[in-house]
């Protein structure tokens, strides 16, 4: 069924004993689902899944349309408009994502799967080849992954588990592809829109009856008016990355940028934040600390070598660093990606780094075969020759 309503077709659970999926194994796999911690969270996603899975079980997928699971699932009125109200579609694409993740860790093995296809409400139970044979009394325990990060246990297991469970499978098909399709990949699919967002830098102007910024000047912040040049420099870079690719994108600024934007959409997040982003991506292994000064890249919250110590108060140095972070993010439950530098050099840098398909190629050729499933991280260092940012170098990297 398409998401305007039309109706696809399900594989209809059959008892007959011929190795296909009965209706009471799914009514146990939906339990498991329901149960456990990608689910249990969410009241929504519950009873979205337990709509679509019972009606399709007594025979009704027919009714299975956007304005029927917005009134009889939801509680919306009578008058209910889905064109008015993306509450449906909103929570269909959330489900998906859940299960994806349930099944890249606790419901790996699970013997009965539930999808639901992209583009409709009607789900498919499929009997999954390498599931264990026998019936799993609980959800898998939180965090039962290994070769994570430590930090907050569970959510960081989250984000190593969450790539595979996103949809990478084609990847597999894909050795012609360049390091720069395989990057963005899973970033842009689906049909929603990226949101391409630059931060807002804080600037303070002389409020002095002359104007001017002398002894004993006063001075106001201007907030939420200035971006700076070089992430201004990233956003058209990558917006024109964008277009060649033909992906739809939205441009949103500073604070324009609410956490439910993050949660329905993923976004590329250019130059550093002092507010809300910092609060997004302060739990990943490489987080730039601007609260310190000098400004620096910290370890596993430990400070490290990478930091400006020469850097003057007119922001202008002759090398930077920056951290480039592509994440499925437990927050969010959506894609994101980060570029920041200390300073704008290195987020223009950054920028050059992740729209040019020779750098990025260069960048990844020591990573892992299997990087474009991971979660990644890398640390780069710039050179700044005559205010122009050199293209960048590596010199960490972090894939799980």
């Amino acid at each position: 069924m398409a998401e305007d309503g039309s109706t696809g077709a399900a594989r209809s659970p059959q008892g007959d004993g011929s190795g296909a999926v009965t209706p009471d194994a799914v009514r146990a796999e939906l339990q498991r689902i329901l149960e456990s911690h990608e689910f249990r969270t969410s009241k929504r996603c519950q009873d979205f899944l337990r709509f679509v899975v019972e009606n399709t079980l007594n025979g009704k997928a027919d009714i299975l349309k956007e304005r029927t699971i917005g009134v009889e699932a939801f509680g919306r009125p009578a008058s209910y408009d889905p064109s008015d109200d993306a509450t449906v579609r909103v929570k269909a694409g959330e489900v998906r994502k859940r299960l994806g993740l349930y099944y890249a860790a606790g419901g790996a093995l699970d013997r009965v799967r539930i999808e639901l296809p992209g583009g409709g409400y009607v789900p498919e139970f499929t009997l999954h080849p390498n599931g264990a044979s026998e019936k799993r009394s609980r959800p898998a325990a939180e965090g039962e992954s290994n070769g994570f990060l430590a930090s907050r246990g569970f959510r960081l297991a989250l984000l190593a588990s969450a790539l595979a469970g996103v949809g990478f499978t084609w990847f597999a098909l894909a050795a012609h592809r360049t390091a720069l399709s395989q990057f963005w990949a899973p970033v842009l699919r689906g049909s929603s829109p990226a949101l391409l967002c630059a931060a807002y830098v804080p600037v303070y102007t002389p409020t002095s009856p002359e104007g001017s910024g002398g002894p004993g000047a006063s001075f106001t912040l201007l907030n939420d008016q200035f971006v700076g040049g070089g992430d201004l420099v990233a956003a058209a870079r990558l917006s024109a990355m964008l277009t060649r690719m033909g992906r739809a994108y939205q441009v949103r600024i500073g604070h324009e940028v609410s956490f439910q934007d993050l949660r329905t959409s993923p976004a590329i997040l250019i130059g550093y934040s002092y507010t809300r982003w910092r609060d997004i991506s302060k739990e990943l292994r490489y987080f730039i600390d601007a609260s310190r000064q000098p400004a620096v890249i910290l370890d596993n919250g430990k400070p490290t070598s990478w930091y400006l110590p020469k850097l003057g108060a007119d922001r202008h140095t002759d090398e930077d660093y920056a951290v480039v972070s592509r994440v499925f993010h437990p927050d969010t439950r959506a894609m994101l990606v980060e570029l920041a530098g200390i300073t704008q050099y290195g987020t223009e840098a950054a920028s050059d780094l992740l729209s040019n398909p020779d750098l990025l190629s260069e960048a990844l050729r020591g990573a892992a075969k299997d990087w474009p499933r991971k979660n990644m991280q890398l640390v780069l260092h710039v050179k700044v020759i005559s205010g122009t940012p050199a293209p960048p170098t590596v010199v960490a990297s972090h894939f799980w």
